[in-house]
C-alpha cells in the first residue's frame, strides 16, 4: 500500500532520526570520552571492536546530510545532542560542542525543517560513568543542569524537545542484559537505573519548565508481548515482559508508580524512598514519542532466575537485526498510549525502521524490502488516526547507515547508503520512494 502525504492529516510532520553517537564522530571538536568509547575498547562489547570515533563524519559533513532530508520532501529532522559534546566532563560546558549545535539547528531552519530534539541518546561523559552513571543518584541532577545549559543556546529554535531516548535500553538492556555501555549484568543497578532514568527526565522537566519552554516530551520504545501459549505461565510471562519493556516507565510517569508484577522482582533493589521521586518524574508531558520495532514471544522458563523468562519470535519475515516485521505492534502501542494512559496527548512514531544487508551495485542501492516495511508501518500509523490517536508525526529510523551500537557498522538502517571507507553518502531506493510520498503539489 503506497500512501502520500495526502492521506494524512494536515500539519502532519514526517521526517527521519538519529543519533550524535552514531553519526558525529566522537573524535571532532573537543567531544569528551563517554560510556559507549570505553564500552568499545573493550574486546567482546562490540562486533569489529568498532567505536563512533568516526562513524558518518556528520560533524563535519552535517550540511549534505540536512540537504537530504530537504531533498526528500521531509518536513522535520529528529536528532540528539551529546552530552559528552557539550560538556567533556559531563558538568563543563565546551564551546565548541555548543557552538557546533547551533550550526546544526540553524542549518535545519534555513532549509525549512522543524528541529526536534533528543537530549540523551546514551552518550553518557566517562567522568559520570565513573562516578556510578546512573547508579548514581547525582546524575539525574547533573543530567538537568546539561538540560538547562543547551537549552538556554538552542530552546528559542527547536519545534520540540524530548529528554530521553528510550530508558529502557538505558536501564534494562544496559544494566540487565549488559548488551549496551556501560555493560553490567546486575539486578540492583538495574533497579536504580530503571528508576534514576526516569528521575532524570522529571529533573529536567521540572528544569526546563521553570525557563518557559514548551513542547517537553520523552521518546519510549515498546516491544509487542505475546505469549507462546494458553497456558497460565506463558501468559503471566507476557504480562512480565510487558510490565518490564512497556509498562514500568509509561506508567511511573503517567500513574505516579511501577507495575506490581515487575516490582515483585526490582523491589527488594530499588532505591530507598524511590516512591518520594514519583511527583517529579510524574510532571505532565507536552507530547509522547513511540518508538516500535518489532514483537516477542514470551514464554515461562521455571529452570532460570526471575524474571523467569525466555523468548523468541513468530514466523514472519525478519530484518537483518533478526527482528520479526509486525506492523500490527505500532497500531497496537499508538492506540494503547491512547486509551491507556495518555488520552488526546500528541504522539509521534520517533524511530521505526528495519535494518537490511544492502548492497551498493552501479552506483544505485535497491532496497524495496525497506519500502515495503516503510510502507506498511506508515498504513498502521494512520489506521491508528483513524481508529482515535492523535498521532502528529512519523520520524523513520534512520536518515543514514551508521554505528549500531554494539552491532558495529554491520546493520544498516538508513535511506541513505554510506560507504565507511569514503563515507560517500547514496540514496537508496526506500529514499526515493519516501521522497515521492511527501512531495508536495506547489
Amino acid at each position: 500500500m503506497v500512501l502520500s502525504r495526502f492521506d494524512f492529516p494536515e500539519g502532519f510532520v514526517f521526517g527521519a532520526a538519529t543519533a550524535a553517537y552514531q553519526i558525529e564522530g566522537s573524535s571532532f571538536g573537543g567531544c569528551g570520552s563517554s560510556h559507549w568509547d570505553t564500552f568499545s575498547a573493550t574486546p567482546g562489547n562490540v562486533k569489529g571492536a568498532e567505536s563512533g570515533a568516526i562513524a558518518c563524519d556528520h560533524y563535519h559533513r552535517w550540511g549534505d546530510d540536512l540537504d537530504l532530508l530537504r531533498a526528500a520532501n521531509m518536513d522535520g529532522y529528529r536528532f540528539s545532542t551529546s552530552w559528552a559534546r557539550v560538556m567533556p566532563d559531563g558538568v563543563t560546558v565546551n564551546a565548541d560542542g555548543m557552538d557546533f549545535y547551533e550550526r546544526l539547528v540553524d542549518g535545519m531552519l534555513e532549509r525549512g525543517l522543524k528541529p526536534f530534539q533528543t537530549l540523551y541518546h546514551w552518550e553518557l561523559p566517562s567522568a559520570l560513568a565513573d562516578q556510578g552513571g546512573w547508579t548514581n543518584r547525582d546524575t539525574c541532577f547533573r543530567f538537568a543542569d546539561f538540560a538547562e545549559a543547551i537549552t538556554r543556546r538552542l530552546g528559542d529554535r527547536v519545534a520540540a524537545i524530548a529528554t530521553i531516548n528510550e530508558p529502557w535500553c538505558v536501564s534494562w538492556l544496559s544494566h540487565f542484559w549488559g548488551v549496551h555501555a556501560p555493560g553490567q549484568r546486575d539486578i540492583r543497578a538495574t533497579a536504580r537505573s530503571m528508576h534514576h532514568i526516569l528521575l532524570a527526565h522529571g529533573a529536567a522537566m521540572e528544569r526546563l519548565r521553570s525557563m518557559g519552554q514548551p513542547n517537553l516530551g520523552i521518546v519510549l520504545n515498546f516491544d509487542y508481548a505475546q505469549a507462546a501459549s494458553d497456558s497460565a505461565e506463558d501468559q503471566k510471562a507476557a504480562a512480565l515482559w510487558d510490565g518490564i519493556f512497556n509498562r514500568w516507565f509509561i506508567e511511573g510517569i503517567t500513574k505516579g508508580t511501577y507495575p506490581a508484577n515487575v516490582l515483585e522482582g526490582l523491589d527488594p533493589y530499588m532505591p530507598a524512598a524511590w516512591q518520594d521521586d514519583m511527583a517529579l518524574i510524574g510532571q505532565r508531558l507536552d507530547w509522547l514519542g513511540v518508538n516500535y520495532y518489532t514483537r516477542h514471544i514470551n514464554a515461562h522458563d521455571a529452570a532460570a532466575p526471575w524474571p523467569h523468562l525466555k523468548d523468541g519470535q513468530g514466523d514472519l519475515p525478519k530484518t537483518q537485526m533478526g527482528w520479526e516485521i509486525y506492523p500490527d505492534g505500532l497500531h497496537h502501542f499508538l492506540t494503547r498510549m491512547a486509551r491507556d494512559y495518555v488520552g488526546d496527548l500528541p504522539l509521534y512514531v520517533t524511530e521505526n525502521g528495519m535494518a537490511n544487508a544492502d548492497v551498493l551495485q552501479d552506483g544505485a542501492v535497491s532496497d524495496d524490502v525497506r519500502t515495503d516495511f516503510l510502507f506498511s508501518h506508515l498504513a498502521a500509523t494512520k489506521r491508528a488516526i483513524a481508529d482515535g490517536a492523535n498521532v502528529k508525526g512519523f520520524f523513520y529510523w534512520s536518515l543514514l547507515d551508521n554505528y549500531e551500537w554494539a552491532e558495529g557498522y554491520e546493520k544498516r538502517f538508513g535511506l541513505v547508503h554510506v560507504d565507511y571507507q569514503t563515507l560517500a553518502r547514496v540514496p537508496k531506493s526506500s529514499y526515493h520512494a519516501y521522497a515521492r510520498a511527501l512531495a508536495k503539489n506547489d
